[in-house]
């Protein structure tokens, strides 16, 4: 069936639906909006209690592990032993993507400075430039899979499978992401930014991102004046061949489940990962309590998910678990995309808050 069939995922409304990831305005925003697990609100406030330590230790392991990697890599270039190095190497650089969604709401780091500049090194690994997303992500929260208004819905129905298979190289949207970053480099802002970006903040965005082109450009010039892929090998390609595991880890947010519900237990997944996936995805595997609560830090997520459990879905047993559902999710929604996996609520509960016309249909 041809996506025009079924909905249009085109934006619609303006910059009025942004909202800033960094002020506690956000959080009782989308508290009065969507559903909200109960939670004592002096825990809450013990939970969102922002870390210089706990995030730096974090930080701080992941870039040296970045760091010793690449240095081995570099040290047996031209060996065989350099495949592995680079996969290392490259599995941790994609995993800037995760690191630059918690930056983006500003709650890892009590300090601000040091958040922002964190952010920002992410944000280029990523290939997503911060200013743009930042905004985009906001609306990506306040509006979680509302068609029309998120701008971030991986899997449109119906889904393309091959784009969403590509993926696992950034392939799609990877291109995607270049595309928009030169656009935005001529001054001339895409569609999409211009319903999230206020008018005022552009000029950001347009300049970082002539940054990101001539940093590509100056990466590109240097391997053709060494003669050598690897200047590329360390810089942007990364994102590309290490992207695997950051492409498993983003598609169990959403893919499959329910579109236009307020509802986070309903159209997002939480999932148990081993510790190194865990500290891969930066415990974003909680991702119903990320989005339900989005100013706790990554590093309190465990403790979060511990208290609002109860009042959830069950959380699925691994990366495994979660794709036995997704896979022939997204196969049934190309035949009939008015279908998705209905979340069982804890006590036959049923969600408080749906918008006009929401979807209910279920197996």
């Amino acid at each position: 069936m041809p996506r025009s069939a079924w909905k249009t995922y085109a934006l619609s409304g303006g910059a009025d639906g942004a909202a800033e990831l960094t002020n506690d305005a956000f959080e009782d925003r989308v508290e009065a909006e969507w559903h909200s697990c109960r939670i004592d609100r002096r825990e809450l406030k013990r939970l969102i209690r922002r870390s210089d330590a706990e995030a730096l230790g974090h930080i701080g392991l992941w870039l040296g592990l970045l760091a010793a990697s690449g240095a081995v890599a570099f040290a047996t270039w031209g060996t065989l032993w350099c495949i592995p190095a680079f996969a290392v190497y490259g599995v941790l650089y994609a995993a800037a993507d995760h690191r630059h969604h918690e930056l983006s709401h500003g709650t890892p780091f009590k300090t601000r400075r040091l958040n922002d500049a964190l952010f920002h090194l992410c944000a280029f690994m990523t290939l997503r430039e911060g200013f743009y997303y930042r905004w985009s992500h906001s609306r990506h929260h306040t509006h979680t899979i509302i068609v029309g208004r998120d701008p971030e819905i991986a899997a449109p129905r119906p889904p393309d499978i091959i784009g969403i298979a590509s993926d696992l190289f950034f392939i799609k949207d990877g291109m995607t992401q270049f595309g928009r970053i030169v656009r935005n480099a001529t001054g001339d802002i895409t569609e999409d930014g211009k319903h999230f970006i206020p008018p005022a903040e552009r000029w950001k965005a347009v300049w970082a991102a002539r940054a990101y082109v001539a940093i590509c450009a100056g990466v590109t010039g240097s391997c053709f004046a060494l003669g050598s892929i690897l200047p590329a090998l360390f810089v942007v390609l990364p994102r590309f061949y290490g992207g695997p595991l950051s492409q498993l880890f983003n598609l169990t947010q959403h893919a499959g489940l329910n579109e236009d519900v307020y509802d986070h237990r309903l159209n997002t997944r939480t999932v148990y990962l081993n510790p190194v996936f865990r500290f891969l995805y930066i415990n974003m595997n909680y991702h119903i309590e990320h989005h339900m609560f989005p100013m706790v830090p990554f590093y309190r997520l465990p403790e979060l998910h511990e208290l609002i459990k109860a009042e959830c879905p069950p959380p699925y047993r691994g990366l495994w678990a979660a794709y036995r559902e997704i896979v022939p999710a997204l196969l049934r929604q190309r035949r009939d995309p008015s279908w998705f996996v209905l979340r069982p609520l804890p006590g036959g509960a049923v969600p408080d808050r749906a918008p006009a016309g929401a979807i209910a249909a279920a197996e």
